[in-house]
């Protein structure tokens, strides 16, 4: 505790102050180490955020078959990353979904469960008004069945049904709670199989199908979000996808367009619903006198990592991107921290040991001029402020 402390104390004192106010694009990122079993631990993490420019983090709760409320551990840890966060000036987003892909709730009585799962956090941790409901609902690995066995769409009508259910539930909590849908994978192969999955375009599509075809007539959701992460981490943010089903960042226009073929004329907004990236990383090697804070060295999913400097530069460059995206109202990277396993993800801003990386202080000055309105001259009309801002409501 004494370490971490004196860790606490020195991140906080090299952070002026926290950044919050500005343009109105927030600048996170989904990490899940905020989640801590003391204040202290969780404290040290969102001071980690702050060091890197961000103003958001988003956690996970998973819910269970059965139920209903969040309590025992996972309360604790959300308690505590809610009030690090707080006090730390963060805003915090709670991304709920199952525990298991082949757990999804499919009926009426275990869609109220998990709508009551998702009410209650927001009810015991009252700092979290913006919920994320599902993750990546259109890949299996997530979401079992993708496919009805005629080779249907059994992913987006069931979904449209959960988000519909939680959006209710957590409204009847507090009406001003933001209700986030989607939070798609960028591409899908839209073909049952060995790894059935479908693309963001056509979940996208058919959910406007299911929800038109239910009779709606309240909203699904206040913001959509996609994790806009390309093929690899050697491509560019600029790249695009004009020709195929997946979206990335550089692909706005072609998401905008697909969420006012699903949605507009109805109860739902379509082109105007506001867009969260709420997940997008690029991978970075690792320097020699870090390796031994590493395993798995030889892992295959880390072969792709460039430059820190390289990183750093897509990542402004993603940042770019979005702030000219007149209705994106956040990007989060993946991870402030890098994962230590060499199988998972290293496109963090500092070490797996808190160490930073080069490429955290041109991320932050990034970051500080996009909440100064100074980062780019863009070629499109801005909503005034640059984003509708999620202001806090708690």
């Amino acid at each position: 505790m004494r370490r971490l402390a004196l860790v606490t104390t020195v991140v906080a004192c090299a952070v002026a102050a926290p950044a919050q106010a500005g343009s109105g694009l927030l600048i996170g990122a989904a990490e899940d180490s905020v989640k801590q079993a003391d204040v202290g631990s969780a404290a040290v993490q969102v001071d980690l955020a702050r060091l890197a420019g961000l103003d958001a983090l988003r956690i996970t709760a998973l819910w269970a078959p059965g139920e209903r409320r969040v309590e025992g551990g996972e309360l604790v840890a959300l308690r505590n990353a809610a009030l690090a966060a707080e006090l730390g000036g963060v805003r915090l987003f709670v991304s709920v979904y199952p525990d298991a892909a082949r757990n999804v709730p499919l009926t009426a009585t275990a869609r109220d469960d998990f709508a009551s799962y998702a009410a209650s956090i927001v009810t015991e941790v009252p700092y979290v008004r913006d919920v994320i409901v599902g993750n990546e609902p259109n890949l299996n690995y997530f979401w079992q069945p993708q496919f009805t066995r005629t080779g249907g769409d059994a992913a987006a009508p069931a979904y449209m049904s959960l988000l519909a259910t939680t959006y209710d539930a957590l409204k009847r909590v507090d009406p001003d709670v933001r209700v986030i849908g989607g939070a798609l994978s960028p591409r899908g192969s839209d073909r049952s199989g060995t790894r059935p999955t479908h693309s963001p375009t056509t979940f996208i599509r058919d959910l406007g199908v299911a929800y038109r075809a239910s009779g709606r007539e309240r909203p699904l959701m206040d913001v959509f979000a996609l994790h806009p992460y390309l093929e690899s981490s050697s491509l560019p943010p600029t790249f695009r996808h004009p020709r195929s089903t997946s979206i990335s960042i550089n692909d706005y226009d072609k998401l905008v367009a697909l969420l006012g073929e699903a949605f507009d004329d109805t109860a739902q907004p379509g082109r105007s619903l506001p867009v969260l990236y709420g997940e997008f990383g690029i991978q970075s090697a690792i320097a020699p006198a870090k390796s031994t804070q590493y395993t798995n060295h030889g892992a295959t999913s880390a072969g792709d990592a460039v430059s820190e400097a390289r990183q750093a530069a897509y990542y402004r460059k993603a940042l770019e991107l979005a702030y000219c995206q007149p209705t994106v109202v956040g990007l989060f990277f993946f991870h402030v921290l890098d994962e230590s396993d060499l199988r998972a993800w290293q496109s963090g801003l500092f070490y797996a040991d808190r160490t930073p990386k080069t490429s955290l202080e041109p991320v932050r000055q990034a970051a500080d001029a996009a909440r100064a309105g100074t980062l780019v001259t863009c070629r499109r009309e801005r909503i005034a402020p640059l984003r509708p801002p999620l202001a806090f409501t708690g």
